[in-house]
């Protein structure tokens, strides 16, 4: 057994490959405009939980983007802060407005030793701070919001995804966070433990590389035994990967759906050869790209 992708992280602003074998781990940094490509081989091994090997070895599908066996999935669920599973944490949380595009802005919370980790992993393109204190506190906050704001905390990547090569100016992109803040620092009922933070946009279409990036003609459905994938990385946001192949297309490639695969090197230029959904006018088509 070689090497296993574990999928994708954000390391100073970086997008980082990891990778397993056993009990050891690497990574491998990406950097835009350069050749990416490998090749999946045999079947597809569960990511394992909280950093360790699945116990009995499970197989998964490849369509999945969890990448995990039930067993796993239910251990990782049980330790999990967005889950709401765990309520004793003594860390300090944030919590956070994110931008997506026009229209998609949500709620969410950190941990405030992850820095902005977790917006890099959503893909937020533009984000602020709202608030820092006690994981509770910072859950009453996120659900004070959703209810009275009508701010969701989940955006799903594809509505994501369909609008990054169509983004507005920077001041546009925080314009909307600017105004949903200071709907949120006004409500009442904001736990007293939780402290309000001024308003304050980071922007990440530099670290993501989206400035310029061609609209979408494909994203990958699954990675499958002898499949390719290889392109030109032009950019990356939260899990996705944004390739230029060789017949002209932008396809993307959610890296969640790469763990738990061993891959091989691709030659440069490699033809896409795993099932793709063909995209056509906002409508996305299963097919072979």
């Amino acid at each position: 057994m070689g090497w296993q992708c574990g999928g994708l992280r954000w390391a100073d602003g970086v997008p980082v490959l990891v990778w397993r074998k056993g009990g050891g781990r690497r990574e491998s940094a990406l950097a835009y405009g350069r050749d990416l490509g490998f090749r999946a081989i045999g079947a597809r091994g569960c990511a394992g939980a909280r950093g360790n090997v699945c116990p009995v070895g499970a197989l998964v599908a490849g369509r999945s983007t969890g990448g995990q066996c039930p067993e796993c999935a239910r251990l990782d669920r049980a330790h999990s802060v967005a889950a709401d599973t765990v309520a004793d944490d003594p860390q300090t949380y944030r919590v956070y407005l994110a931008w997506f595009g026009p229209g998609m802005v949500k709620v969410g919370i950190t941990a405030e030793e992850r820095g902005p980790a977790r917006l890099l992993e959503q893909g937020a393109v533009t984000f602020s701070w709202l608030g820092r204190g006690p994981l509770m506190a910072a859950r009453r906050t996120e659900e004070l919001l959703r209810t009275a704001l009508g701010v969701p905390d989940r955006i799903p990547y594809a509505r994501k995804r369909a609008v990054r090569s169509a983004l507005p100016g920077p001041v546009e992109r925080a314009a909307e966070i600017e105004r949903m803040h200071a709907r949120a620092v006004a409500l009442n009922g904001w736990p007293q433990s939780l402290e309000r933070l001024e308003f304050a946009a980071a922007d990440h279409v530099g670290a993501f590389g989206l400035d310029g990036v061609a609209p979408v003609t494909g994203v990958v459905g699954e990675l499958v035994d002898g499949g390719c994938v290889a392109g030109r990385l032009v950019a990356a946001a939260g899990p996705d990967l944004h390739l230029a192949t060789a017949d002209g297309g932008l396809v993307v490639l959610d890296t969640r759906l790469m763990s738990g695969w061993e891959l091989a090197a691709a030659e440069t230029g490699a033809a896409v050869t795993v099932p793709v959904k063909d995209v056509h006018n906002g409508v996305v088509q299963d097919g072979l790209f």
